[in-house]
């Protein structure tokens, strides 16, 4: 009998939306009814929001944290002659981060095992955007999923059915119940999938601004901190850098688009300023956590080098065809991944510095387009979203392109651009801008 049989679930949800601080015995309990179906989505449901309004007290959170680890299989990887590593970000719109991050780190002799997740809330998800690739597979078993990262040095997958599968049912439930901006829930759920992928260390990458869960600096703070603490007391080495969200990340959001700006970025033909310096700032802290560089300067070397000779990009189209995607997926992305119906520009309304912009709409236009989940179990339009979007500070005249919307139909695009344009605030003075890492 399971300890989630031996408590009855909605006596745990009454004692946290009391409230009250949860024994190792309670956690156990919901993270079991989790796994096992104890706990009905509604309950589920019900339990996200007693912990989103009562918070949990670091125990609660180790606790909670090691018991979603332990829900299914925890990777070892003995044989291996490199340190495992990994980066996590708290998400974003227009974060593709991740596939740069991990390319360029397996080039310079790091070995990248990275579990991903789905879209959540208004922010796209790595699976997903990886799911634009014909014939990608982002579950393959935990087996191959090791030997494509001992051959290749990288493989970016979803959760599987035996990794963390507590978490992974919590995840799609937060998405569609507004919990999740928790630090808990988050602090949980990230490390839950990270922990059980037995890594030497791990690099967090906390966005704040209105994209991101954290829409100030001081959440953005506790959550940098609590994913520390807990990460760091159950011994894996962790890094946080708090990083800007008050606009869309690179020049594109949505998950074919995206990848294609990925290719772009490997080989050289497009690195926008702002994605580029977050990109090597993290990737320069995985290389001086796992002693692969002996400081900034070295490591900045490292990454230039794999970026420049083609490295980095070779990487990437070796684990996208050894995860059964095409084998030139970087010299000619479309070929295998399709394009919207439509394509129209989006204008200026007026005239003027583009001095804000309101991320988290312009993320929930692309949910609107098909690119996120209104459901857990929604399709993803895998064509749809923005790209050629311009940055904060620049002037333009009214008329003028600032981007590109890509949608099913005319319909959904019409919406799509008044939604972008409403997102968007001018000013006659150039803006002053938020720094790209705050810390």
């Amino acid at each position: 009998m399971t300890l989630s049989n031996k408590i009855i679930p909605q006596e745990i949800i009454r004692l946290k939306r009391d409230g009250k601080v949860l024994n190792e015995q309670a956690i156990n309990g919901f993270v079991s009814g989790l796994v096992d179906g104890n706990f009905s989505d509604s309950q589920v449901g019900a339990m996200a929001m007693a912990i989103y309004q009562n918070g949990m007290t670091v125990d609660e959170r180790v606790n909670f944290t090691k018991a979603m680890m332990n829900s299914g299989d925890v990777l070892s990887w003995e044989g291996f002659d490199g340190p495992i590593v990994d980066k996590h970000s708290t998400g974003g719109v227009g974060d593709k981060v991740s596939f740069m991050l991990a390319a360029i780190v397996a080039a310079c002799g790091g070995y990248v095992p990275m579990i991903s997740g789905r879209g959540l809330g208004h922010t796209g998800g790595t699976a997903d955007k990886l799911e634009s690739i014909a014939g990608f597979n982002v579950q393959p078993s935990i087996s191959e999923f090791k030997r494509i990262v001992k051959d290749v040095g990288v493989a970016i997958i979803s959760q599987t059915d035996n990794l963390a599968p507590a978490d992974k049912r919590l995840y799609s439930i937060r998405d569609v119940t507004a919990t999740v901006e928790s630090i808990p829930l988050i602090t949980a759920s990230i490390l839950s999938k990270k922990l059980s992928a037995g890594l030497d260390a791990l690099v967090m990458d906390v966005k704040v601004g209105n994209g991101a869960m954290m829409n100030n600096l001081t959440d953005a703070k506790a959550l940098a901190e609590s994913i520390v603490n807990v990460a760091n007391g159950a011994g894996v080495k962790t890094q946080a850098i708090i990083t800007d969200m008050n606009q869309v990340l690179g020049t594109s959001a949505g998950n074919a688009i995206e990848m294609y700006e990925t290719a772009k970025y490997l080989t050289g033909k497009q690195r926008e300023p702002r994605l580029h310096q977050i990109v090597k700032a993290l990737a320069s802290a995985m290389l001086i956590n796992t002693n692969l560089a002996r400081g900034e300067k070295d490591a900045d070397a490292k990454i230039e080098q794999v970026l420049r000779t083609g490295l980095a990009a070779e990487v990437f189209d070796r684990m996208i065809a050894a995860l059964g995607g095409p084998t030139n997926f970087i010299e000619q992305p479309w070929d295998s991944m399709n394009k919207a119906n439509v394509i129209m520009d989006v204008k200026a309304a007026q005239h003027g510095y583009i001095a804000q912009m309101h991320t988290r709409e312009i993320g929930m236009s692309v949910v609107g387009l098909g690119g996120g989940r209104t459901a857990p179990t929604q399709k993803v339009d895998h064509t749809v979203g923005f790209d050629r979007i311009l940055p904060l500070g620049v002037q333009v005249n009214r008329g003028e392109v600032i981007a590109r919307v890509h949608a099913k139909d005319e319909d959904s695009a019409n919406r799509a651009i008044e939604q972008f344009n409403n997102a968007l605030t001018y000013s006659e003075e150039s803006p002053e801008l938020s720094p790209v890492i705050y810390s």
